[in-house]
C-alpha cells in the first residue's frame, strides 16, 4: 500500500502543479482509499500491483484504445516472437476490472465473466490470443465491460461545448 500510495503521489504531482487549482490535493489519497475499498475488502493492508495498474488504467483520461492496449501490455505474456493473452489472464483481468462497477453494487457475476472469455475465445483453437483478437474483441464492447466504453463517452462529452443559444 505504501508503494502504491507513493506512486499515487508522483502520478498527481506533475498535473496539480500544472493545473494549480483544478487538481484535489487529496487526489491520491482519494485514489487510494477507492483502491483499497476494491482490492483490499478483507483488510490485509495489501492491494495487488497489476490489480491497481488496471483500475488505473480504466479510470484514466486515456482512449479506449489506449487503455485496451495498456491491459494487454499489463496482463499478456511472452511467448517466442509474440506476446499473448491466456485465457487464465483475461480471466485476471476481467475480474479485477469487474471490482469497478462492484464497488458501486453494478457488478457482475463470475458466470458474466466466463461468458465474456469463450467469447473472446470462440473460434480460436490456442489457448492464448494475439493484440489484435483482443483488441479487436473488446470494440465489440463486451456485456461484461460495457461501462468501460459508457464512461468514456460520458467524460468525452463533458468537454463538448456548443456555441448555440435557447429561448
Amino acid at each position: 500500500m505504501q508503494q502504491i500510495s507513493r506512486m499515487l503521489m508522483f502520478f498527481f504531482q506533475r498535473p496539480r502543479l500544472e493545473k494549480p487549482g483544478q487538481i484535489d490535493p487529496r487526489a491520491a489519497f482519494f485514489s487510494l482509499s477507492l483502491l483499497v475499498a476494491m482490492y483490499d475488502r478483507s483488510g490485509t493492508g495489501y492491494v495487488i500491483f497489476l490489480s491497481a495498474a488496471a483500475a488505473l488504467i480504466s479510470l484514466s483520461g486515456d482512449t479506449l484504445l489506449a487503455k485496451y492496449r495498456a491491459f494487454f501490455q499489463f496482463y499478456a505474456v511472452p511467448d517466442g516472437k509474440a506476446t499473448l493473452i491466456t485465457r487464465s489472464a483475461l480471466r485476471s483481468l476481467l475480474t479485477d476490472l469487474n471490482q469497478i462497477p462492484a464497488i458501486v453494487g453494478e457488478g457482475c457475476t463470475l458466470s458474466c465473466v466466463e461468458i465474456a472469455i469463450h467469447d473472446c475465445f470462440h473460434g480460436v483453437l490456442n489457448a492464448s490470443i494475439v493484440e489484435e483478437k483482443f483488441l479487436s474483441w473488446l470494440r465489440s464492447e463486451p456485456a461484461v465491460l460495457l461501462w468501460l466504453p459508457t464512461c468514456y463517452r460520458l467524460s468525452a462529452t463533458e468537454m463538448v461545448s456548443h456555441q448555440a443559444t435557447c429561448r
